[in-house]
């Protein structure tokens, strides 16, 4: 992680999938899935390991290709971010789901907690070992924080949520220290509710998000947002929740600035960590040129040292055209290009 140069070029997580592999009208049509969603994947199941694999092997390939820094797998063997590990545990119910409230005020199903959460068995080792061989870049890979899966379950067992997420928490921990011993460089805890939540993030989310990381032996970093702009189209003028972030101990936060237009002055109150600013606008198709790409970057360099900013997009590219985000991944890489000969 030490030879990365001023102003690396990261993904936020996950990379349009090929349409051969999943059926891109169903993923638009519903907000992303907290119980299994087998119908999504157009391949049979005898066959779908490998092609996710292929799948993992282009995202690769496409991020290298556009000269990005950091690596993902793009997320390829998911139906969303959150349900590949949340389905996975003891004590959660998947078989006779129960309902919440999605950030958008809208019921959907969701795994049932009816028992003591903990973890069954490592759920992406596998995954981290794939994306290591496939390149030697620094690789990152994405789980769902404690505090979201919290948020989207509905709770039969604990007394309060917080207690779910303090054992969602335990779950993480272990599996973050899996995938470091897997080979990755980053790991990545997804904690969208945070923002949708903030008035239950200020009682618990940050002690849950610390009792996950506590004692990890690489680079983490939380991704907080504002939600996919493909399903929520208005961003709030600021975020509901970033500020306490400070008092967390990961050391890179991931934040959309582009499609809001983030007053950037909110960076001053994260002093420590790297950021993850995003500059790509995920809400069009429209590809971004350099020179727009820069001044977003400039909109935040009064606030925050150069050498803590990370470019990135808004929040996961997956409901996107896979050629249109690479232009979009092309176009911040020349732009980290020129910010890189202005000011280092």
């Amino acid at each position: 992680m030490n030879d990365l140069p001023l102003f690396p070029t990261t993904l936020v997580g996950s990379y349009p999938q090929p349409d051969w592999l999943i059926n891109k009208a169903k993923l638009k049509g519903r907000f992303p899935p907290r119980t299994r969603a087998q119908e999504l994947w157009r391949i049979s199941s005898e066959h779908l390991d490998e092609a996710q694999r292929d799948a993992v092997r282009l995202a690769v390939e496409d991020q290298v290709d556009a000269g990005l820094d950091i690596i993902t797998d793009g997320e390829a063997c998911r139906e969303s971010y959150s349900n590949h590990f949340a389905t996975a545990l003891h004590g959660v119910d998947i078989d006779n789901p129960g309902e919440a409230l999605d950030r958008s005020g809208e019921s959907v199903h969701v795994p049932r907690i009816t028992g003591k959460i903990s973890r069954r068995h490592s759920v992406s080792v596998d995954e981290v070992r794939y994306l290591r061989s496939l390149t030697d870049r620094a690789v990152k890979f994405t789980i769902p924080g404690p505090f979201t899966m919290s948020q989207q379950a509905q709770n039969d067992f604990y007394p309060s949520p917080a207690e779910a997420a303090m054992d969602y928490a335990a779950a993480v921990k272990e599996e973050v220290a899996d995938l470091f011993a897997a080979g990755a460089d980053i790991i990545q805890l997804d904690e969208p509710y945070m923002q949708a939540r903030p008035q239950a993030a200020e009682e618990y989310g940050v002690a849950a998000l610390n009792a996950a990381l506590e004692g990890a032996v690489g680079e983490t970093c939380v991704h907080i947002c504002f939600g996919y702009a493909a399903l929520i189209h208005e961003r709030p003028v600021g975020y509901s929740f970033l500020p306490q972030l400070a008092d967390a101990c990961c050391h890179q936060i991931s934040i959309e600035t582009a499609q809001s237009e983030l007053d950037c002055a909110v960076l001053e109150s994260l002093p420590e960590q790297t950021i993850l600013l995003g500059v790509i606008d995920l809400s069009t198709t429209e590809v971004e040129t350099p020179e727009t790409i820069v001044e977003r970057v400039k909109r935040a360099l009064p606030y925050i040292a150069k050498a803590r900013v990370i470019l990135a997009p808004d929040c996961g590219m997956k409901y996107l055209p896979r050629d249109v985000s690479l232009r979009k991944l092309e176009s911040m890489v020349e732009a980290a290009a020129r910010l890189r000969q202005e000011m280092a």
